[in-house]
């Protein structure tokens, strides 16, 4: 196995030679260890209640104040597994790839691809400093003349199907796959993203706090062959 370091990043390439890659937990189950909060409101009190715990061995965001939790490396070329539900009330959550610039958009959001997690929206694109292409974009993005990644622009673009996800309280398995500048997304094993031609081909990975309470049981990566 070879190891490249990055040090301008503090990231962790990983190329696992011949055969198929193995997966690997991002999260141990025990703390957040090889991840950090972005969390704009806690500027003034670092020593506030965090928004991203631990609990009964999963990842819990609980949604407010607003903010990410992000991964220490930075990652290409992969397949993202999570599994998640929502605790009480449906609302939203997401999982961004391909994060950078920290606080790009409305002094919170990484740039970066999210894939959307709100409730009966699961598997929506958000462009967020960066963009990509889908079939039938005027359709699934509004006029043409809208589209963009910034304040202001057309950034949604919806997915594929509806009713995709399970009843609130049962626990729903989301599958993005970035492979050079594409990107896939399973919702329950259904097909409903898939975009092409993204601005952005590696990054870090970052999951949200933005107003309702989500825990995560698996959130697992697999490197796939360049």
């Amino acid at each position: 196995m070879i190891v490249h370091l990055c040090l301008s990043v503090a990231c962790i390439l990983f190329n696992f030679g011949d055969g198929d890659p193995a997966p690997r937990s991002l999260f141990n189950g025990r703390d957040l260890t090889g991840w950090h909060a972005d969390v704009p409101e806690l500027d003034d009190t670092p020593d506030g209640k965090p928004v991203f715990i631990v609990r009964d061995s999963k990842l819990v965001s609980l949604g407010t104040p607003g903010g990410h939790l992000i991964t220490d490396e930075v990652f290409d070329n992969y397949r993202l597994e999570v599994e998640y539900r929502f605790v009480g009330e449906p609302g939203n959550c997401g999982v961004l790839v391909h994060a950078s610039k920290p606080r790009m958009l409305y002094k919170m959001f990484p740039q970066s691809i999210e894939v959307q997690m709100h409730h009966t929206n699961a598997g929506d694109f958000w462009c967020i400093g960066e963009d990509i292409t889908v079939p039938d974009m005027e359709q699934r993005r509004g006029p043409k003349e809208n589209w963009g990644a910034t304040e202001g622009k057309e950034r949604r673009i919806l997915n594929l199907t509806d009713e995709s996800e399970k009843p609130v309280g049962e626990w729903n398995s989301m599958v993005i796959e970035c492979s050079g500048d594409q990107v896939k997304v399973w919702v329950n094993d259904d097909l409903v993203n898939h975009g092409t031609n993204c601005t952005a081909s590696k990054g870090q990975i970052a999951i949200q706090a933005e107003g309702s309470e989500v825990e995560f049981r698996k959130v697992q990566l697999t490197p796939l062959e360049k």
